[in-house]
């Protein structure tokens, strides 16, 4: 069930970032010429990174993993995929203002839209997953 639901957390934000409200225009090019341009990043950047879509996502992958001690390689996959994932995220917020001075306003919101593409695609998976693992434990308990 933490799968079904963490899928569809993530698919909510990911089309939230695919399809965004006709009238919001992108965070950073709504900020003032004269603002400090990161503090429209941060409290936007925060609940994605740190919320309920990181944490389901987490779960769903780890909710795979059926006897921990014979399956070392999944756990250890999932271990160095949230190390690569910190290591990314630090990166790209060490080097938001050149990102930003490079890709532009437009080329924010086509990689937002690229990215919630992916995400909402995650958590359609997360869901299918879930789904089928319920409908198995199902046909398989006799109870039907």
């Amino acid at each position: 069930m933490v799968r079904i639901v963490g899928g569809i957390i993530l698919m909510r934000i990911g089309f939230s970032l695919f399809m965004p409200p006709a009238t919001a225009s992108s965070a950073i090019a709504s900020v003032p010429d004269g603002a400090n341009r990161d503090v429209a990043f941060v409290p936007l950047a925060m609940p994605l990174m740190f919320g309920p879509g990181a944490i389901a996502t987490v779960l769903g992958m780890a909710s795979v993993v059926r006897q921990p001690v014979l399956q070392v390689l999944p756990l250890a996959s999932i271990s160095l995929a949230i190390l690569l994932t910190m290591i990314t995220t630090y990166l790209v917020l060490a080097y938001a203002d050149t990102i930003i001075g490079r890709i532009g306003p437009r080329g924010i919101d086509a990689a937002t839209r690229i990215v919630g593409f992916f995400v909402a695609a995650m958590g359609m998976g997360l869901i299918f997953h879930g789904v089928t693992e319920a409908i198995r434990d199902y046909l398989s308990s006799g109870t039907h």
